[in-house]
């Protein structure tokens, strides 16, 4: 078996593809492409993402792939939850064509020097809080369009400002892929589904669930204005913050979703009211569309 020959660990899963050799074999021939771009941990939000994909294409490609430019300095990159095998069992199930799962030194075989700058809207809300973060997203995904050449890419809404830039990416650099968006899954207690979920304990989860209750608090408060949003979010918020154990908020921020930056009092339209919280050591985003 050559290095270009991709594997397949059963006889039912998806072709796993290590290297770029790999890949192109196992994409050879196989007409329209959908990716969709993971760190692995999947769970149920991931197969809504392949669902979606798998309606939209004849071949669906999951790259899993912990992506280390996107860390910055004390963040969880060394605890991220990886586990392969059921990370392949779960594509398995979603009759996901092929995985894409290459090391490190595949992705990045030296010193990244070029990057894709984020620009403002990358230096806002999580842009501000994880400095370089974007960049580090916005790099890894380019380079996956390039190895994989999809025709379309399914990104999650939860992570709302991560795919309003790689829209802006798409767009900006001409890039020849279109963007699709998934709605946030949630869990039936209102929590939104998320790698880091696996980090909480049961008092640290119910505690974790006064996040959905402020973004809901905040869109039934639409009618109101963009301060009335704001304010009836944060009361949610400042309680939870002396609950045990406590929410400590990064931010709530109510924005534009074309630019992520802070609406206006006087704001009209689409808006996106957002929110990011630590509980325990675990930190944590949510986010919600809201209409003013």
């Amino acid at each position: 078996m050559t290095d270009a020959t991709p594997q397949r660990p059963t006889t039912e899963g998806p072709l796993v593809a290590r290297t770029p050799a790999e890949l192109r074999r196992a994409l050879d021939g196989r007409g329209r492409t959908a990716l969709v771009p993971t760190m692995g941990a999947l769970h149920g939000g991931h197969r809504t993402l392949m669902r979606l994909a798998r309606e939209k294409a004849d071949t669906v490609v999951v790259s899993v792939f912990v992506n280390p430019l996107q860390f910055g300095p004390g963040e969880d990159l060394d605890r991220y939850p990886r586990d392969l095998p059921a990370d392949l069992a779960v594509c398995g199930e979603e009759g996901v064509d092929v995985v894409f799962a290459p090391e490190v030194e595949t992705m990045y075989p030296a010193e990244q020097m070029v990057t894709v700058d984020a620009g403002p809207m990358g230096e806002r809300l999580e842009g501000a809080s994880r400095p370089g973060h974007f960049t580090g997203v916005l790099t890894v995904v380019t380079k996956l369009f390039q190895l994989v050449r999809p025709d379309l890419a399914v990104f999650g809404e939860k992570d709302a400002q991560q795919i309003a830039l790689v829209r802006r990416m798409v767009v900006d650099l001409n890039l020849p892929v279109e963007i699709v968006g998934a709605p946030t899954l949630r869990d039936p207690d209102g929590l939104a589904s998320s790698s880091r979920n696996v980090y909480l304990d049961d008092a640290e989860r119910a505690s974790a669930l006064s996040l959905s209750r402020a973004l809901r608090a905040g869109a039934d408060a639409a009618d109101a204005g963009a301060d009335a949003v704001r304010a009836a979010a944060r009361a949610v918020l400042d309680e939870a913050s002396r609950a045990t154990p406590p929410v400590e908020p990064d931010y709530l921020a109510l924005v534009d979703p074309a630019t992520f930056a802070e609406a206006p009092a006087d704001h009209r339209g689409a808006a996106v009211l957002a929110v990011a919280a630590r509980v325990g050591a675990t930190r944590l985003i949510d986010n919600v569309s809201v209409t003013l």
